[in-house]
């Protein structure tokens, strides 16, 4: 501050400071040295253009020039509303190494999909999703798959993240026919349609289980001016409560417990649709069983609709929520992933093994739920709705 105040007092016609610098053409350094002085110099006669330079620098006071805010003080508001120089500097970082590799694979941010070239454009994509994208692209079905936002979204975060959908889905056929059958035991056969039913059902909400919990690269166009500041503030969650922030961008903890909230939501809505399909179609089963064979009509009772879907879907809610934000967030991303990123073969093994226990613990644990709320009894459990 003291050399500004300095910079702009004023001189006399004759002052040392604007004699030319002698040895001004010994070398570059030297050259940058004297141009550096000779515009400081003339910045007494342009005030304006002194913000402009003192904008720049890491948490200055001039506001950012882009967005033609000039803030008082506390660094400028970057696009990605971060509001300090330290995220600005990282947001040009990712351009100029997006450019850098669209350079060097002779592509144009015209060849790009739109959102993820608006996410270069505000420096919210560093080099490494380009690289992945790239990579991706080579595959057709891939370059089909990313057309769809959301599929784009998790496969530039987790090139894994189909193979993690097959493991979950396939698996969860396995696992969820033998926790039945854990539960079951001697009533097993005696109920083999819900048993089916239930299955079946279970399969959509393990997708869902899978695509909602999974990190993302975010890259959703931000919500108009009118919008309200609820919608908003859920807007800015990550996806993942736990996912790693892409470099210049961060969340807060506010953000990140409202992760888990808007999740928990979605799930629930989830969870309740897909128990009430999965029971209606468990009572119409069971309904043409006891009109086929009238020796089994005091043997299965009809499920509750009602209450078996509303209670399964505060269970995907809490406990599949928090136990998928974990399993993707924490144990895949945060240990697994940078311990074997360079040995998918094993990594896709571990995930397996990890994912195979966890569908198969929220089997067990829906079943002792149920018993808990009362929708199942002790000894005739009917509708395990699987996780």
């Amino acid at each position: 501050m003291s050399t500004a105040a300095f910079l702009f007092t004023p001189f006399p016609p004759f002052s040392p400071l604007a004699k030319p610098t002698p040895n001004l053409s010994t070398s570059f350094p030297h050259r940058l040295h004297f141009r550096l002085s000779s515009s400081s110099t003339g910045l007494r006669h342009r005030q304006p253009s002194s913000v402009s330079t003192f904008s720049t620098l890491p948490g200055g006071g001039g506001g950012d020039i882009n967005n033609n805010n000039n803030s008082g003080g506390g660094g400028g508001n970057h696009d990605n509303g971060k509001g300090n120089g330290g995220d600005e500097n990282a947001g040009d970082k990712n351009k100029r190494e997006t450019m850098i590799i669209l350079a060097e694979a002779g592509r144009s941010m015209e060849s790009l999909p739109k959102d993820l070239a608006a996410g270069i454009q505000a420096g919210k994509v560093p080099g490494s999703v380009i690289e992945r994208f790239l990579g991706l692209e080579k595959s057709g079905f891939m370059r089909w798959l990313m057309q769809f936002g959301g599929f784009k979204e998790r496969l530039l975060a987790d090139d894994l993240f189909l193979a993690k959908v097959g493991i979950e889905c396939g698996v969860g056929i396995f696992t969820k026919t033998a926790a039945e059958y854990d539960r079951r035991r001697e009533n097993f056969f005696k109920e083999l349609e819900i048993v089916f039913a239930d299955v079946v059902m279970a399969i959509i909400a393990d997708f869902m289980l899978v695509y909602l919990p999974a990190p993302t690269v975010s890259l959703r166009a931000p919500l108009a001016v009118n919008a309200g500041v609820i919608s908003k503030f859920f807007h800015s969650c990550p996806d993942n409560a736990f996912q790693v922030a892409l470099h210049g961008t961060s969340y807060s903890l506010l953000q990140r417990l409202g992760a888990v909230m808007r999740n928990g939501a979605k799930l629930f809505a989830v969870g309740t649709t897909s128990s009430l399909v999965g029971t209606a179609a468990t009572n119409a089963l069971i309904n043409a069983r006891k009109a086929v064979d009238k020796t089994s009509v005091d043997e299965v009772e009809n499920v509750p609709i009602l209450s078996t879907s509303v209670a399964y879907g505060v269970y995907m809610a809490v406990s599949s929520n928090l136990r998928y934000q974990v399993l993707a967030g924490v144990i895949e991303q945060r240990m697994l992933e940078p311990l074997l990123h360079k040995h998918k073969l094993m990594l896709s093994a571990i995930c397996f093994a990890v994912r195979t226990g966890n569908t198969y613990l929220g089997s067990l644990l829906w079943v002792d739920y149920a018993r808990l709320v009362g929708i199942q009894k002790a000894h005739e459990e009917e509708n395990p709705v699987l996780e």
